[in-house]
């Protein structure tokens, strides 16, 4: 399917949208064609982005809003996640392994955005909120590879 496709989802900053998000994103890429095991990295990073804004953004604060938007051109899958949060003063040491500002978390939600994404982008401004920009090649859909029969 080369048709090109955005969707943007706002959702308010509770811990069930987390899985509301993974949903669109996996209604969102259906007509793309991607093997589980794609799909599942992307849910992941996504998943991770999302619950930064959550538990870090807004503080838990179940009152705020984080905005999704997924755009696919050319099979060029881009995710924007975006809060108006605390927002991060040291981006690079925000996603150093095992970096976190809260003792229970692992640190490893940029690890996972970087390790299953191509690209990964971080913008933050203290107080204003961050915005996390993913981006990935989707592999060429099952159909386009099978069509010699």
């Amino acid at each position: 399917m080369g048709n090109d496709n955005r969707v943007e989802l706002r959702v308010k900053s509770i811990g069930e949208n987390v899985s509301l998000v993974r949903m669109m994103a996996s209604g969102f890429l259906y007509p793309y064609d991607v093997t589980f095991d794609v799909l599942d990295e992307i849910k992941i990073a996504l998943s991770e982005a999302v619950s930064n804004c959550m538990i870090h953004g807004y503080d838990n604060a179940e009152d705020q809003e984080v905005v999704v938007t997924m755009e696919v051109q050319n099979r060029h899958l881009t995710i924007q996640v975006q809060d108006t949060g605390v927002g991060i003063v040291d981006i690079a040491r925000a996603m150093e392994p095992a970096f976190s500002t809260r003792e229970e978390h692992m640190g490893l939600g940029f690890v996972f955005m970087q390790t299953f994404m191509d690209h990964i982008e971080v913008c933050s401004e203290p107080g204003k909120g961050t915005t996390v920009i993913m981006r990935k090649q989707l592999p060429a859909g099952e159909q386009q590879m099978s069509d010699a029969g």
